[in-house]
């Protein structure tokens, strides 16, 4: 598992790598982003950033006013769908500590429609989401979809960007092993300089 600095940058990342639209969990994974000089984007870096990531993704309010205890739990959960990421794409054991997050944090809160009654309506069923448990339900429903991921035909698809010293993950496309062009055209010019070097 590669760690992850916590350097924030004032520039924007790179697009959204292949398949995170699909799949918030491999967003989540990606939202911090090693760059070239050490340097790091963290999206999750403030609990204001934590807030926006999550409303962008729509798992929160824009005004939910994260707290730092909030963003600690995102990039944690971040850490453990990381380690299985790259337990799946390098072919080794998970760490049980990992699959123990994702299976509390999809436990923490209940996933079935909840029955509810109106005294005009009538009885109803609902998905709870109190203010109280956005980050919980936030985490659920990333650890939900890192299992549904995992667990799906996409999972085959599933690789590490070939361009050091970028550490997201994408889902492959064909021969494409890059997050984004970026990454791919810093990867032909290292290999071009590299031909160059060995003449």
């Amino acid at each position: 598992m590669r760690s992850v600095k916590e350097t924030l940058m004032e520039q924007p990342g790179p697009p959204p790598a292949q398949g995170e639209e699909e799949h918030l969990a491999l967003a989540l994974a990606n939202s911090a982003i090693a760059m070239p000089g050490g340097h790091t984007i963290d999206l999750l870096g403030t609990p204001a950033q934590t807030n926006q990531w999550l409303a962008a993704h729509g798992l929160a309010p824009v005004d939910a006013g994260m707290r730092e205890m909030c963003a600690t739990q995102l990039r944690s959960l971040r850490e453990q769908i990381r380690s299985l990421l790259a337990s799946r794409t390098e072919g080794l054991p998970a760490h049980p500590a990992a699959i123990a997050a994702i299976n509390d944090a999809m436990t923490r809160v209940p996933t079935a429609p909840l029955l509810q009654w109106d005294d005009t309506g009538g009885p109803y069923r609902v998905n709870p989401h109190p203010t109280t448990a956005i980050v919980d339900h936030a985490l659920a429903a990333l650890a939900a979809n890192a299992a549904d991921l995992l667990t799906s035909p996409d999972a085959e698809r599933l690789t590490a960007c070939g361009s050091p010293p970028c550490n997201r993950y994408l889902l492959r496309h064909g021969r494409r092993h890059w997050c984004s062009t970026r990454c791919g055209d810093r990867a032909r010019a290292a290999r071009a300089y590299a031909r160059r070097s060995s003449r």
